[in-house]
């Protein structure tokens, strides 16, 4: 009898506990299963997303193996319009960049490239894209534009070309041994089987050598 008496107790004191926060529980248990399902439900348009914008990022590829800058122009907007947030995007966009510059639109390949310093969550595609771009506004005799960009950080991997555009831009507004500095920076971080040492050396030495 002792025993029923205290199983009924915590019956009550169950039951008591439940009419309280019944509700709540229920509650948190809902959102639980919702927030789940939505995350679910994410993963599986990411994907999708993913591999759609795959689908026309191959046909980019064919388009500029064919030379074909109009169809990895229009390719390469399709993906960064409706599937920005993939990978391919930033990618798209830099491959775009590089077929614009080499059929003479630097105007389209300066708006893609800072797109993608602007969008592209992964450093080194972002670091390639402000060497391209400083690339594109030194042709276009804007040294003070390059410089901007250059001096962000940069990783170790990208020092040597960062250094040399550096010395291309002090150049430019003529000042001399800045412009030795950054290519003398330039020559050690450079890996010393790269054929564009040469081109470094050559630069250097136009300008009268090392600094001292």
């Amino acid at each position: 009898m002792t025993f029923d008496l205290e199983e009924q107790e915590k019956l009550d004191a169950l039951k008591d506990w439940w009419k309280r926060y019944g509700n709540w529980v229920t509650g948190a248990l809902a959102i639980l299963i919702i927030g789940a399902a939505g995350a679910q439900w994410w993963r599986y348009q990411q994907h999708e997303k993913s591999a759609q914008a795959s689908v026309i990022y191959g046909a980019l590829q064919l388009g500029l193996q064919a030379n074909q800058p109009k169809t990895v122009k229009d390719d390469a907007a399709i993906i960064v319009d409706k599937y920005p947030g993939t990978p391919y995007a930033s990618r798209a966009a830099l491959i775009s960049a590089s077929s614009s510059i080499q059929a003479g639109d630097a105007k389209t390949a300066e708006t893609q490239l800072r797109w993608v310093i602007d969008h592209t969550s992964e450093d080194g595609i972002k670091q390639l894209a402000v060497l391209r771009l400083a690339a594109v506004l030194l042709e276009q005799k804007d040294p003070a534009g390059a410089l901007k960009l250059l001096d962000a950080p940069y990783n170790e991997a990208f020092a040597a070309r960062f250094n040399d555009l550096k010395g291309d831009a002090l150049v430019q507004q003529n000042k001399i041994a800045e412009a030795r500095a950054s290519y003398k920076i330039a020559l050690e971080k450079i890996d010393a089987q790269s054929p564009y040492r040469k081109y470094i050396e050559v630069k250097l030495d136009a300008l009268g050598g090392e600094p001292k």
